[in-house]
């Protein structure tokens, strides 16, 4: 069964400061990783040996306010161990009490990509690569056992299928008669740069747009970041005459012409079987129908829950079967 996870950033708050800081009984929000790389005999798990509590577990660490929870797993990964990571399926958050406190860490299956090298210190004094056995025997606390029988029970290594929301545009009818046209606004620039680092955190993907420039200007930078095209598809696009983002109650998926459905549903079945990594950027209108497609071809109903926000994303993950884990993101939230 897909884990589900939901994610998003907060506002009003001061970057760089703990998450925790303030009512002494706020949960502390944390993110971690099962990080992974091939062994001789099968997947190797990368464990941390803490001084101050004497204890072996996966690294984690605390989320920063004003920090988007991607932000944080790859942050800590890399400032406990080192590593460069590239995100997996989400595994089943650990929830108990720090130091009388509650506590809540998000965790993702995180495969190895390379290492920029180790620094013991005080907090992390030892990074050690064992196998998914011994590590059962390694960890000193039972939930984080519970999270390495997790990530055996399925494929270590899936490939993700991100379904965007362009983020925010001008207002219709500002790029004159040409709506595909339309540009980002000030809003909508800012959170393309911040979607380039938070799509990196998939690694590089294939990367399909609708032909509106809102759409190819919100994949612009993760593109350009990881060197690749940004490959524009009419069976993407919401043509011009039709109600592209207006939050009408009459507007609907209905408008979308049944060959370009068609066409997209063609498209997403191919990504899927194929296990492509991709991320592909549409228009509200048309998101359902390619979400639609995309569960259709895993095998599975789709999951419920409110349209995207501009500048939200689904992750699905597979790895050439059923659905393994569905996760989303809102860094607007």
């Amino acid at each position: 069964m897909a884990h589900l996870a939901t994610g998003g950033c907060g506002r009003g708050t001061r970057r760089g400061m703990p998450e925790q800081a303030g009512s002494p009984g706020k949960t502390i929000q944390a993110a971690g990783a099962v990080v992974w790389r091939p062994g001789p005999d099968g997947p190797e798990v990368a464990l941390v040996h803490r001084p101050r509590y004497d204890d072996w577990s996966f690294p984690k660490g605390k989320r920063h306010r004003d920090e988007h929870v991607l932000t944080t797993v790859t942050r800590e990964v890399a400032e406990e161990t080192g590593l460069r990571i590239v995100l997996g399926r989400p595994l089943s958050p650990s929830r108990y009490l720090a130091e009388g406190r509650p506590k809540h860490v998000r965790y993702w299956a995180a495969r190895s990509t390379g290492s920029a090298g180790f620094t013991p210190g005080p907090e992390v004094d030892r990074l050690v690569w064992v196998s998914a056995d011994e590590a059962a025997d390694v960890l000193t606390y039972p939930r984080d056992v519970v999270l390495l029988k997790e990530l055996a029970a399925a494929p270590v290594r899936t490939a993700p299928l991100i379904l965007l929301r362009h983020a925010a545009a001008g207002r219709k009818g500002s790029a004159g008669a040409d709506d595909l046209a339309r540009p980002l606004d000030a809003r909508g620039s800012a959170d393309a740069g911040r979607l380039a680092g938070l799509l990196a955190s998939y690694g590089p993907c294939r990367v399909l747009s609708s032909a509106a420039e809102r759409c190819v200007a919100t994949v612009r930078p993760y593109a350009e970041a990881i060197g690749v095209p940004v490959e524009t598809e009419r069976a993407l696009t919401v043509g011009a005459d039709q109600s592209l983002d207006g939050e009408s109650p009459g507007s609907s998926t209905n408008s979308i012409p049944p060959v370009a459905a068609a066409q997209a549903g063609v498209l997403i079945a191919e990504l899927v079987r194929s296990e492509t990594p991709a991320v592909i950027c549409a228009h509200r209108e048309n998101l359902p129908a390619l979400a639609g497609a995309a569960f259709s071809a895993f095998g599975v109903l789709g999951l419920d829950g409110a349209p995207l926000r501009k500048g939200a994303f689904w992750v699905l993950h597979a790895a050439g079967g059923p659905l393994l884990g569905a996760e989303r993101h809102d860094c607007r939230k």
